[in-house]
């Protein structure tokens, strides 16, 4: 059997946030409660969607401390101005880390019996749908608005719970390009390469299938062909309007089916040293590709290849699937990720307390190719 979720209602394009105040008071909703961030604040962009609430006299109460690696005490001080302001309905305005906090603060609000946060780890037996929460993502990469999973990081255990649950997803996406025109460049790289990876991932896993497949090779293709433009000019709206489709389409397919050790050996990175996820993860792609090889499909690497753009004619299925792996590294460098885990300032001696976190990841058991401790050791030795 094989399942697949998706939001009541996306919208795309540039300026479809306006579609916000009709989701609103479609529902009745006079009042709802924002969760952004300071930086989204700061630089004005939340303003672009508050002032829409404003002007549709549609009241609303707001957090803005949420961090970029969200915490439990980031979700427990959501949830109790939440539950302060009486709201009916979330609209998280930002990136991974915003909508994760809000899909908390939802599923705890009618799952009180959650409210411990830690007992939401893994696949978590809750029984009502969160609170409706509209997303209007501000980055092109994590695709948090379309997906039934959500990251927190425990700081007190120091690691990153992998939450799955088909009640937190958004009812509505707002998937409004112009609202990620002021991404840094850095944070551009970072977040395509992420949205590259879980299309990747999500392709090779076992529990891969004819629809994820489909959405995830198209997604390969077009941050392949979007990317590097969205890095070298973040006013290009074409670039900008195709990243955020293609992580959209990345999310429909790996919320579906899972993802594999890229991802549990990146969020360790995350919850040990506040490594920003779409570089451990970019960083962490060629070589764990290289090392699915031994189990992964390769006639899947071969089309990996080229959706990158490569020719694999003439090519055996062993010489695409390091055309592969190649073309992802070469893609990775031409937008400034670091090459090295040491050059992000990650000690050797962490290692062994890496590798036992990455092993014990929910992400772990969706990877292709069997793996151990010491296998996960050595990945992030050759990474340093």
């Amino acid at each position: 059997m094989a399942r697949f979720i998706l939001n009541e209602t996306s919208y795309f394009g540039y300026g479809c946030r306006k579609e916000l105040i009709s989701e609103i008071k479609g529902r009745s909703i006079n009042h709802v409660f924002v969760i952004t961030d300071k930086d989204l604040v700061k630089f004005g962009v939340a303003d672009k969607v508050l002032k829409m609430l404003d002007e549709a006299s549609i009241t609303y109460e707001m957090t803005s401390d949420v961090k970029a690696n969200p915490t439990i005490q980031n979700v427990l001080d959501a949830l109790k101005l939440f539950k302060n302001s009486k709201a009916e309905l979330i609209v998280a305005i930002g990136g991974g880390s915003v909508m994760d906090t809000a899909k908390a603060v939802g599923i705890i609000a009618k799952n009180p019996e959650f409210k411990d946060v830690r007992s939401l780890e893994g696949v978590a037996p809750t029984k009502q749908k969160s609170v409706p929460v509209i997303a209007l993502p501000t980055t092109a990469g994590t695709a948090a608005e379309v997906t039934i999973n959500y990251v927190i990081t425990d700081e007190k255990n120091g690691k990153k719970m992998v939450c799955v649950d088909p009640h937190d997803i958004p009812v509505v996406a707002i998937v409004d390009a112009e609202l990620m025109e002021t991404m840094p460049k850095s944070l551009t790289a970072a977040t395509g390469m992420d949205a590259l990876t879980h299309a990747i991932e999500g392709y090779i896993t076992p529990g891969a299938w004819e629809m994820s497949d489909m959405v995830e090779l198209k997604a390969i293709e077009i941050i392949r062909k979007n990317l590097k433009q969205a890095y070298d000019n973040g006013k290009d709206k074409v670039a900008r309007e195709n990243m955020a489709l293609g992580q959209y389409i990345a999310g429909m397919g790996f919320s579906n089916v899972g993802l594999g050790i890229v991802h549990s050996m990146a969020h360790p990175l995350g919850a040990r040293f506040d490594t920003p996820h779409g570089i451990a993860n970019a960083i962490i792609l060629p070589t764990v590709m290289k090392y699915n090889m031994e189990s992964a499909s390769l006639p899947k690497y071969r089309k990996i290849a080229e959706a990158m753009g490569g020719n694999t004619n003439g090519l055996s299925d062993q010489e695409a699937g390091e055309l592969a792996c190649k073309l992802v590294k070469e893609l990775s460098l031409s937008v400034g990720i670091p090459n090295t885990l040491s050059e992000i300032g990650i000690p050797e001696e962490a290692i062994d307390m890496l590798a036992n976190d990455a092993f014990n990841d929910v992400c772990t058991g969706g990877n292709p190719r069997p793996t151990s401790v010491e296998d996960i050791k050595k990945l992030y030795k050759s990474l340093m």
